[in-house]
């Protein structure tokens, strides 16, 4: 019983880390196309993750963290994350 719970937990951990790079794509997607990356992200990371955002002139770089708790609340909390990168697209010449 006790595996399948552990199992179950790893299951749970590895879909929150795949919840934290989409968030992380689609903040930096957003964020070289001139958008807001911190709304995007947050409209697709787990609750209560943190999304930083950074980079320079030319590439964006978003790194998204959440605290995964396994089995509960009496075990310590698992930090999953996930980071993308993206160019910034050029601005329109007028």
């Amino acid at each position: 019983m006790l595996l399948l719970l552990a199992g179950l937990a790893m299951v749970s951990a590895v879909a929150a880390k795949g919840q934290c790079l989409d968030a992380a794509r689609e903040a930096a997607l957003a964020e070289a196309r001139g958008e807001s990356g911190a709304a995007a992200g947050a409209r697709v990371a787990p609750p209560g993750a943190a999304v930083e955002l950074g980079g320079d002139g030319e590439i964006v770089t978003v790194h998204v963290r959440a605290h995964f708790r396994v089995l509960g609340a009496q075990l310590p909390a698992i930090t999953v994350e996930g980071s993308a990168t993206a160019a910034r697209e050029p601005e329109p010449v007028l």
